[in-house]
């Protein structure tokens, strides 16, 4: 059995969101158990069915709003955060899933999983739909302001590897996000960068990236530093919102308009369902020992659900190993060269 662990008290709706996700997720996936780390108290209303899911005693939450992360993670360790997270370093469980504060999370993660043998950064990667009907993923999303070009490497394997065994890319194309597609164009980080990536035979790059085309990549893996990676999906998701306000508001003026309103509500509804993160559940924190998924904040049952089918898929292709295994070729065939 893969043993998931839940952040029951984190999160917008907790814990009543996490926990229907979490009874909806054992009734779909059969190779799964689930354990709830919070208030039993609190818990216990929502779980009207325990089948393979246990409750495990926790003190207090880690506020979405931290503005220390790492001393609420040090001064916390008993919150529903921390005990998950303690859970999957001690090998009680085999991955996490939380919809708590993303810097927390990101900062207990490597303060209570820690990171993969020779992994030098660790970078938050959440997967997004695009206008070609295919996934995306996207990094590093905030875990890394600044990095070194050759951390990015490791990034790019990391998610080579995800989008092979997780989405079923057999050869994962990785581009780079850029202000051109020109080679040499970008700072000098993006530079070196492109020469890593264009040199390193485990990585099939197709080079520079334009952030209009995001959601029409040529490529399967999209990577920046997490500051620049960050502004284009939260400019992807702030797009999306707005978009939708102002067509429903068009399609509101008028007696025509009205209609086509009415007429057009389900292709409306499946546009935001198809832009929604909730239907791919969450994001991954790559670099890490253990398996950390990060839902979103305001994520609700079926959101969860589907973290919870994620980081069970992830466990169950073994990813982190096989992650491990090309980071090592890699070093190998780096020495070789040198």
């Amino acid at each position: 059995m893969i043993r998931i662990a839940v952040d029951a008290m984190g999160g917008d709706f907790a814990p009543k969101e996490q926990v229907e996700g979490a009874m909806r997720a054992i009734k779909a996936i059969d190779d799964i158990e689930i354990v709830l780390y919070g208030d039993e108290v609190t818990i216990r209303p929502f779980l009207s069915d325990d089948t393979r899911i246990r409750i495990v005693q926790s003190e207090g939450t880690i506020d979405m709003g931290e503005k220390d992360p790492i001393a609420a993670i040090r001064q916390n360790r008993n919150s529903s955060m921390a005990m998950a997270l303690l859970s999957v370093r001690n090998n009680e469980t085999d991955a996490i899933v939380s919809s708590g504060a993303t810097q927390a999370l990101i900062a207990g993660a490597h303060i209570l999983v820690g990171r993969m043998k020779k992994m030098k950064r660790t970078a938050i990667a959440p997967v997004l739909p695009t206008a070609l009907g295919k996934p995306l993923i996207l990094l590093d999303t905030g875990g890394n302001l600044e990095i070194k070009p050759e951390y990015m490497v490791q990034q790019a394997h990391f998610a080579s590897v995800y989008a092979r065994e997780i989405l079923g890319v057999s050869t994962p194309r990785v581009g780079l996000i850029n202000i051109g597609t020109e080679e040499g164009k970008g700072r000098e980080l993006d530079r070196a960068v492109f020469d890593l990536f264009t040199a390193n035979p485990h990585i099939a790059f197709v080079g520079n990236v334009e952030p209009k085309d995001v959601l029409s990549p040529p490529c399967d893996v999209l990577i920046s530093d997490g500051f620049t990676a960050n502004v284009v999906m939260k400019t992807i998701e702030g797009t999306a919102k707005g978009m939708g306000k102002m067509l429903r508001q068009e399609l509101s003026k008028g007696f025509l308009g009205k209609i086509g309103l009415l007429l057009s509500m389900r292709n409306l509804k499946r546009f935001k369902q198809r832009m929604a993160a909730e239907a791919i559940g969450g994001a991954m924190i790559y670099g890490l020992r253990g398996v950390v998924i990060k839902a979103q904040g305001s994520s609700k049952a079926f959101g969860f659900y589907n973290a919870i089918r994620q980081a069970a898929h992830v466990v169950r292709q073994d990813v982190i190993h096989k992650v491990g295994d090309v980071i090592e070729k890699d070093e190998v065939n780096n020495a070789k060269t040198a």
